[in-house]
């Protein structure tokens, strides 16, 4: 079967499902979790679970948290092309999470060192895939590396990733740096710092033109809206939405890339990937922490 590559951050997740608003300067309850994160790794244990060959090239450091990390991953399923660097820790994000909604608090760590030789070396023939992390993109440390793994001659997708860092280095900007790929993801916030006010369709439609390939708005328990370059589009509405009751919301969206992508491996419909893309992304929001629950 044809392998995904995924290009990005291997985490520690701190994960805080807040038992109510926090109260600065004060004690909150919530329930802790310690486990695997990055939107990278997230996205490619996601794709091993939909039973799809994936790759995950990435930066770790030589620490017990590296080596939890990979462990994870390998017994996930993922083959890791992870360089392990000496001078870096493995990276960190603490996450305050309230059901539907997160907070990140990040240190990259490790991660800030990928290279664009790390891509290359993770680069196999049966590789027909390659979905990058947005973080990766939005970093001056990596950015190198991300461009280049954009350059490579297979399908290519990214995630917007954040709508912070997004608005920081511009949106003109960030589209000239994805121009040429296949396939674009981004969340409601992210698609209006990128496409500026408008309904998820004429945003998605926006996007699509940026890049000259297709565009994915993601809406939440709302739907999404997929549309390509020439303005076709194509809606998962509410009615066909999986609906859930979220817990934590930690990974939602690489979950939602993951079952995308692994559709479209299989030769799916536009809208037959959304829907289990949408599927996919409904799971990983009933548990704590951005990984598929251990079997």
């Amino acid at each position: 079967m044809a392998r995904v590559l995924v290009v990005g951050d291997v985490i520690t997740d701190v994960v805080a499902v807040l038992g109510g608003a926090l109260a600065p300067g004060s004690d909150t309850p919530a329930a802790i979790r310690v486990a695997g994160g990055g939107q990278a790794a997230n996205t490619a244990a996601w794709l091993a679970a939909a039973g799809v060959p994936v790759t995950l090239a990435g930066v770790a450091g030589y620490d017990p948290a590296g080596d939890a990390r990979l462990a994870e991953l390998s017994a996930a399923g993922v083959t890791t092309a992870v360089r392990r660097a000496t001078d870096a820790v493995t990276g960190t994000i603490i996450v305050l999470s309230t059901g539907g909604e997160r907070s990140m608090i990040t240190d990259r760590g490790a991660n800030l060192l990928l290279r664009p030789s790390d891509v290359d070396a993770a680069r196999t023939p049966d590789v027909t895939r390659l979905h990058l992390s947005g973080y990766a993109l939005l970093d001056e440390a990596t950015r190198p590396a991300a461009r280049h793994a954009l350059r490579q001659d297979v399908a290519t997708s990214i995630d917007a990733a954040s709508a912070e860092p997004l608005r920081q280095v511009g949106a003109k900007t960030f589209l000239s740096w994805v121009r040429g790929c296949d396939l674009l993801l981004a969340n409601a916030d992210e698609a209006h710092v990128l496409a500026g006010p408008g309904s998820p369709g004429e945003q998605a439609r926006t996007l699509a033109a940026a890049t000259g390939g297709a565009a994915v708005v993601k809406r939440g328990a709302a739907g999404a809206v997929w549309a390509t370059a020439d303005g076709a589009m194509t809606e998962l509405p509410p009615s066909l939405a999986t609906s859930v009751t979220p817990v934590d919301a930690t990974g939602a969206g690489d979950a939602f890339a993951a079952g995308l992508l692994a559709a479209l491996v299989h030769g799916a419909t536009p809208l037959d990937a959304l829907t289990a893309a949408h599927t996919l992304g409904a799971r990983a929001v009933t548990t704590i922490g951005a990984r598929p629950p251990a079997s």
